[in-house]
């Protein structure tokens, strides 16, 4: 009897969608892949990029693009960074610390989420060397947010990434509909705990920028702020003493209709002024993505569920696929748009649709 063939290796971010989806409790799949309201902005992500195209030069000469970053937080090989996801358990027996392993295989910066089934801890044990941020919803309770703060330090992260879209929490439908509003068997938010008790994340309204103020306080470390969408925000931001800024809808899981990530990027960019770095998160699946919110004044992306689907696809070896594959895609595309590093893309190299593709 002939021996059935292996199925392919995943050749693009989608590919390996399916491939997890395939794997996961579809409960589970449904809270990765879901979002806010009728998800309008989680599919704006991805759909604002196809109305973007790239404008290559010739004979420019260019052997190896130049692929490599530096942040305040520290360097990364590429401009792909592991975005804060919560629950990688639920994708992987070995969670975050499968992938903390496949971002330092990939010498890039993996933000540990305070959502994290993984304390940052172990996170941090289980990769030595691991490039790590920590991601952060302030508390209310301002002291338990600064033991947060110093555990993060201790394990070694190299800047304190605020999510500032999240007052309260958005409705998603997709888990309300599958009752998903608990961790199953056994599993914790470790970076929760409190002794002998797991702390609820507690999203508050009343969170301004006297807390942003005081973390700056209180850490050394950078501050990353993630969730900006208004260029007024990001000019505070930056009166305020923040280090970057991250353009990000939550991946579209908070406020549906509010605009692709990468559509508002040009005006949070022409904000800054250059002042800061300016990262981008949402609906990047593609090489070319990079590069196209690279030219429109970001300095490096953040990739959230590209790198869950890996590892619910194959574990750490397949979040390591994912970023080296989106690596692979970024060379490329520099190479044909005859670009020689990422910091020499420029806004002209894009140029804007009238209608999709």
């Amino acid at each position: 009897m002939r021996p059935s063939n292996p199925a392919p290796e995943p050749a693009g971010v989608r590919e390996f969608e399916a491939a997890a989806r395939e794997r996961l409790d579809p409960v589970h799949y449904d809270y990765f892949a879901g979002g806010a309201g009728d998800e309008i902005t989680l599919r704006a992500n991805e759909s604002a990029f196809g109305r973007l195209a790239l404008l290559p030069r010739v004979l420019r000469g260019v052997e190896k693009p130049e692929l490599g970053i530096t942040l305040p937080g520290g360097s990364a090989s590429m401009p792909v960074l592991v975005a804060p996801t919560a629950f990688h358990c639920l994708a992987d027996p070995e969670g975050e610390r499968a992938t903390a392993r496949a971002a330092a295989t990939t010498e890039t910066i993996m933000i540990v989420s305070l959502a994290s089934t993984v304390a940052v801890e172990d996170v941090a044990a289980a990769a030595p060397g691991a490039r790590l941020w920590f991601q952060l919803f302030v508390q209310p309770d301002m002291a338990f947010t600064e033991t947060l703060v110093r555990r993060a330090e201790a394990a070694g992260c190299g800047a304190l990434v605020v999510t500032v879209d999240a007052p309260v929490f958005g409705t998603r439908g997709r888990d309300e509909r599958n009752g998903f509003h608990d961790l199953p068997g056994g599993l914790r938010c470790e970076n929760m705990r409190d002794g002998d008790r797991i702390r609820p994340i507690v999203f508050s309204p009343a969170i301004s920028w006297d807390h942003i103020a005081r973390l700056t306080e209180i850490t050394s470390l950078p501050i990353v702020l993630k969730g900006v969408l208004h260029p007024s925000d990001a000019r505070t931001a930056l009166d305020h003493g923040v280090s970057a800024l991250i353009v990000s809808n939550h991946g579209g899981r908070q406020l549906d209709t509010v605009p692709a990530t990468v559509d508002v990027l040009p005006e949070i960019a022409a904000a800054v002024g250059g002042a800061a770095p300016v990262l981008l998160d949402g609906g990047v699946r593609r090489g070319t993505d990079v590069l196209k919110a690279l030219a429109l004044g970001a300095s490096a992306v953040a990739v959230g569920r590209p790198v869950v689907w890996g590892l619910g696809a194959d574990g750490e070896r397949g979040a390591v696929r994912v970023l080296e594959l989106l690596r692979a895609e970024v060379e490329e595309a520099l190479a044909l748009c005859g670009v020689a590093s990422v910091h020499d893309l420029e806004p002209g190299m894009v140029r804007r649709l009238r209608r999709p593709w």
